[in-house]
């Protein structure tokens, strides 16, 4: 899969999913302490991340990609903002329900 992105597309995924990442937790009603606990980051990484003090990195998109499209609450979110491509999609070899 290293090929499959470029700096550029992965730089575009991660910011649509860092303008959302407030919403998506509010809208699952979790703290950032547990979605950190989930997902396994410090609390302060996710909420230097949330508050744009510093750039998710491309493992951290994943894990919380993954996390929130597989929440009936968020996964339509993140097809509408267009967060998780067919194309990666596919890579991972994840299929829709």
């Amino acid at each position: 899969m290293g090929n499959l992105y470029g700096e550029k597309e992965k730089n575009k995924l991660i910011e649509l999913l860092t303008e959302e990442l407030p919403s998506l937790r509010a809208k699952i009603g979790i703290t950032q302490a547990e979605l950190c606990e989930i997902v396994g980051i410090s609390r302060q990484t996710y909420s230097s991340i949330e508050t744009r003090k510093r750039k998710m990195s491309w493992n951290i998109y994943l894990s919380l990609i993954l996390f929130f499209t597989h929440n009936e609450k968020t996964e339509p979110i993140i097809d509408n903002i267009d967060a998780f491509p067919d194309k990666l999609k596919k890579s991972l070899n994840i299929n829709k329900r």
